[in-house]
């Protein structure tokens, strides 16, 4: 399993977001984590990624524990929020070149790696504009190309197609696929049906069970 989380619990006060959540996530899959907004979603995406900690519950991601190895799992996980998170006054180029760095790519695989994807995903054109100056649909480009700059075994996408074209969506989930079949394990967290039957498991959360 690329994931195995028991028992996870997040309370915020007397407000309980995740409530006892068990899940196990085979490796090489795409698997959908499926609820209405509000339902718990993203807290328990963030405890996966070590971001939150988890009130009560054990997380295992790729034979680690959370939070105890955290750092060494953050190395091999791809994370995209839902909101647009990166530098929005630095041009796509820097965006991406910061992100190397911060993900240990060095030298000419850095330089390679980011020509590569701004190929893949379309940016090649925009490599020099402010990310903040992108369509809606290419600031989902690359924020996907950057979670994946390290070659993650495990990527974890937020609503990845909020606020973008039916186009950009099917062109953004047959990536998702060529990159499954390529290896990595894909947990995506949706509200949406029709992107919840492409996946090849489902977990359902309501208000956070």
């Amino acid at each position: 399993m690329a994931i195995r989380v028991s028992n996870l619990t997040k309370r915020f006060g007397r407000f309980t977001a995740v409530d006892k959540v068990n899940m196990h996530i085979p490796k090489q899959t795409v698997y959908g984590f499926i609820g209405p907004n509000g339902s718990g979603k993203t807290t328990a995406i963030r405890m996966m990624c070590g971001l939150l900690q988890p009130t009560v519950g054990n997380i295992e991601v790729l034979g680690m524990k959370i939070p105890e190895q955290t750092e060494h799992v953050r190395r091999q996980v791809g994370y995209m929020t839902q909101k647009f998170s990166l530098y929005s006054d630095l041009t796509v180029h820097r965006n991406m070149l910061f992100m190397a760095r911060v993900m240990g790519v060095r030298g000419h695989e850095q330089k390679k790696r980011i020509a590569n994807l701004l190929d893949r995903f379309n940016l090649s054109d925009f490599s020099d504009r402010p990310a903040g100056a992108l369509s809606g649909g290419q600031k989902r480009r690359l924020a996907l190309a950057t979670s994946v700059i390290h070659r993650p075994k495990l990527l974890l996408l937020d609503e990845p197609t909020s606020e973008v074209d039916p186009n950009t969506r099917r062109e953004f989930w047959d990536e998702l696929f060529i990159m499954c079949e390529a290896g990595t394990t894909i947990l995506v967290t949706t509200h949406l049906m029709d992107e919840a039957e492409r996946c090849h498991h489902l977990a359902i959360i309501d208000q956070g069970k």
